[in-house]
């Protein structure tokens, strides 16, 4: 396992992280237990989790991810040894989040109130990396016109400044160690950069968002702030929720998988993505490589990554994609990989 430095701090953190959101509807608690004592056999120190997680995030779910971790970590001990990342969630209406049924936001009275949740439901005095889940303005997420630019909704905000000393005060009180970005644009990446450059603030180390083959749009921004800045991606989604593996093609919907479950694959049913995933299993299947194993090790591969999540809802699962560190991607393999990227370019942001 390869370690790689997370942002400017002093720690280093595997260049695969654990995402755990299947944990608490797809895998039960011992389930969870063993991707997470198996992903750390494998040289595996970082995990991440929400408090709105498991997804799809329900009110009678929420926060069961955090709590199967959390009764891991009081299980094996060593917490000084897990680099532990969790998420506040932005502006939104899911009500049952917080005290009395009001909406998110990133205000310093919604960040207290999360917190402490997370620290109880993990059993753990502090949170490695506090990570905003998305932003409290309005922006596109999660694949909603990722690559048209719309002006914004006129609508309160809460400030970049707010936040920040907001997160600045669970620094300084011990219970946060770093913070970090997620489903971020350049644009509020720079924001935050600069308020902590100002004093505001902590200086934000990462930014977790979607990457992988048919959406390398981080690049197009952002790869520049991980290269000079050291915010570092923490990709997400690098099989694409499934797609990349090819069993959902051909309308496919495989026993037990998340989009025949939840019906919730429609960021990866875009115009042009079917024939997009067709051309990276066939150029797979021609390497000689798992498809999944090898979309993984291309995402871990690239420079501005700082480390790759993958998550699985079984064991052998979780196994194969592990298997991705042995796949190395020569120039030859990243010159086919560019190539059809030209031809079909983001299909789902």
């Amino acid at each position: 396992m390869e370690y790689r430095k997370l942002g400017r701090t002093d720690l280093s953190v595997s260049a695969l992280c654990l995402g755990t959101m299947t944990f608490g509807q797809q895998n039960n608690e011992s389930e969870g237990h063993a991707q997470l004592d198996y992903a750390f056999s494998r040289g595996v120190n970082f995990l991440d989790t929400a408090e709105i997680y498991s997804i799809p995030p329900r009110p009678e779910t929420q926060g069961s991810t955090e709590r199967i971790v959390g009764s891991w970590l009081k299980a094996r001990g060593g917490r000084d040894k897990v680099i532990v990342a969790t998420k506040v969630a932005g502006r939104g209406e899911m009500t049952w989040l917080r005290e009395n049924n009001t909406p998110t936001r990133l205000d310093k009275k919604n960040i207290a109130y999360a917190i402490e949740g997370s620290l109880r439901r993990l059993q753990t005095d502090y949170i490695d990396l506090y990570q905003l889940h998305w932003p409290d303005r309005s922006v596109p997420l999660f694949g909603s016109d990722g690559t048209v630019w719309r002006q914004p909704s006129a609508r309160e905000e809460v400030a970049v400044e707010e936040t920040l000393a907001a997160l600045d005060e669970l620094v300084k009180a011990g219970k946060v160690r770093h913070i970090g970005l997620s489903n971020e644009t350049p644009w509020g990446v720079a924001r935050f950069l600069r308020g902590a450059e100002a004093g505001v603030g902590p200086r934000v180390v990462s930014i977790q968002n979607a990457y992988h083959f048919l959406n390398r749009t981080f690049e197009m921004g952002l790869a520049e702030f991980a290269w000079r800045d050291q915010v570092g991606l923490l990709a997400y989604s690098p099989l694409a929720q499934g797609y990349l593996t090819g069993k959902y093609q051909n309308g496919a919907r495989p026993p037990g998988a998340r989009t025949t479950l939840f019906e919730r694959g429609q960021r990866y049913e875009t115009a042009g993505a079917a024939e997009a995933i067709d051309k990276y299993l066939a150029l797979a299947e021609e390497l000689g490589l798992d498809p999944a194993q090898f979309a993984i090790a291309y995402v871990t591969s690239r420079p501005f990554v700082t480390s790759n999540i993958i998550g699985a809802t079984t064991l052998a699962q979780l196994e194969a994609d592990m298997g991705s560190i042995e796949v190395r991607i020569t120039p030859e393999i990243e010159v086919r990989v560019d190539a059809l990227h030209q031809l079909h370019s983001n299909p789902t942001p």
